[in-house]
């Protein structure tokens, strides 16, 4: 075995023993098919007030000129499929905000992933990314052939379905590169029939503008009022179109103990979230992803569902 595939057979074993679903590695560089797809979906206006996503085209597409340098994009998932789900009279929260905000905890173990790399291998230089930069994690993650982008642009496993996190560590070293796998949605149209704001325009394309999780969790300003009875009780995100997915019939409970919910979570009612105080807020969503909607956004989208 020669270098190259000992360092790509380590990172591997590495990934997994810090608790990733699987990892996939490609060789960085420009985007090209995504290029035109992204331009498109940027002049349709289908990012909405999410005005960040305009910024840093070049860089969004060209992993090598976001980190000097750059050989390596390593793609990484991480499950976050609960065990247990939320009282059933209760609005909702995506199944990705019930624990711990995966930002910390991802970080964390991409930093490990990272000491172990220059541990074993030597003076490596890299940067992690978890969601925070212009990195088309999705892309990257089809590219190293851990799953493909499905009709609801999400990415897709036939092990495993789509309710895990993508990260990824860029770094300065040559390793062998997994290839792109393809395409399972077939004829299937279940995401696109489900979506009760419509917001998969047609198969692969989302407008992010018109999607419940872009309103509950994005949008600063008013709902409109013409999406007062669409919002199917989420009033934090939204899991419709991977809920119906036939893929996450796969879906298997985390192991990752920093993901599961404040009890009180699960427990809560429809009657308890209308009169949620900022203090039981600020203990249900400790360290949670919620927060990011503040206290007066959730209340917000709560009183809209009414």
């Amino acid at each position: 075995m020669n270098q190259k595939s000992k360092n790509t057979t380590f990172i591997k074993s590495e990934a997994k023993r810090l608790g990733f679903l699987s990892c996939g590695i490609s060789k960085a560089g420009f985007l090209e098919e995504e290029a035109p797809r992204l331009e498109a979906w940027l002049n349709a206006n289908r990012n909405g007030e999410m005005a960040y996503m305009e910024n840093h085209f070049d860089k969004r597409l060209d992993p090598t000129k976001l980190v000097e340098g750059s050989k390596s994009v390593i793609s990484l998932l991480l499950n976050y499929f609960p065990s247990q789900t939320q009282n059933p009279d209760s609005f909702k929260i995506s199944k990705y905000a019930y624990g711990q905000d995966y930002h910390f905890v991802i970080k964390e173990k991409l930093r490990e992933l990272l000491a172990s790399i220059q541990t074993e291998i030597g003076q490596v230089e890299g940067r992690a990314f978890v969601d925070s930069a212009p990195v088309l994690d999705k892309a990257w993650a089809a590219k190293s052939g851990l799953g493909w982008i499905g009709k609801n642009s999400n990415l897709l496993s036939k092990q495993v379905g789509s309710f895990f996190f993508i990260a990824e560590l860029i770094i300065d070293l040559d390793l062998e590169y997994d290839h792109a796998t393809t395409d399972h949605c077939g004829s299937c149209t279940a995401c696109l029939d489900a979506c009760p704001t419509q917001a998969i325009v047609s198969p692969y394309v989302v407008d992010g503008s018109k999607c419940i999780s872009y309103f509950t969790i994005e949008l600063k300003e008013n709902l409109p009022s013409e999406m007062k009875g669409k919002f199917d009780d989420w009033m934090f995100g939204c899991d419709i179109c991977q809920d119906v997915c036939p893929w996450n019939r796969f879906s298997k409970p985390h192991n990752e103990p920093l993901f599961d919910p404040n009890p009180e979570l699960l427990s809560m009612s429809r009657k308890d979230w209308q009169e949620i105080t900022e203090d039981t807020f600020r203990k249900v969503f400790k360290d949670s992803a919620v927060k990011r909607a503040k206290f007066s956004g959730l209340k917000r989208n709560i009183d809209f569902l009414g």
